[in-house]
């Protein structure tokens, strides 16, 4: 092999790898996930202390465990209550259950109120990430109708094209307009919600 051909095999071989992270990811592919966690960590300062224990426990109570625990727990007491007179124990809380039925009823109470507060603060996480994927959105549709805009320009402006009219690409260089899509979609959105009640 020559030493030019090789050159060419080593300058080939350093522009496939350049861009590239020492565990194979492309550079521009990092930098996202880099942004990602980049965003997910400033979100999760701005959590309170109490908000941060409310989610814990929130956590906690999502779990098949938690919903084992109480399960057993109800049914000890009931039996527990239920068996007393026999055993000659005192009947802390006989039938129906007046107590258990007030620790459940808080229990079902406190876990709502947890599960509210924590689907609140996903919810607007959720909706800045909507918010993101829109304005990228719309960038991409401007940046794209721009190339469309662009390409055209080039190919009325090249000599051996023959210059044809094409109402696809006319049409597709039109920028958008997302005041007259979301009236378009309004109506539509309307009658799918009236057709479900």
């Amino acid at each position: 092999m020559s030493s030019d051909a090789r050159c060419t095999t080593n300058d080939a071989a350093k522009s496939a790898t350049a861009g590239v992270t020492a565990d194979g990811i492309p550079e521009h592919i990092t930098h996202n996930i880099d942004s990602i966690v980049d965003f997910h960590n400033r979100e999760e300062l701005k959590i309170s202390d109490s908000q941060r224990r409310l989610e814990y426990v929130g956590s906690l109570i999502g779990r098949p465990l938690y919903l084992l625990a109480v399960i057993y727990v109800a049914v000890f007491w009931i039996l527990m209550n239920a068996l007393a007179p026999r055993l000659g124990l005192l009947q802390v809380d006989p039938p129906p259950f007046l107590w258990l039925q007030g620790v459940l009823g808080l229990g079902a109470f406190l876990t709502t109120t947890i599960v509210l507060i924590t689907q609140n603060r996903q919810s607007q996480l959720t909706a800045r990430r909507l918010n993101l994927d829109l304005q990228i959105n719309l960038l991409t549709e401007q940046k794209t109708t721009k190339l469309i805009h662009l390409f055209e320009e080039l190919r009325r402006d090249l000599p051996m094209v023959k210059n044809r009219h094409d109402a696809m690409s006319a049409a597709m260089q039109v920028p958008a307009d997302t005041t007259q899509m979301l009236e378009a979609l309004t109506p539509s959105h309307e009658s799918d919600t009236e057709k479900d009640k």
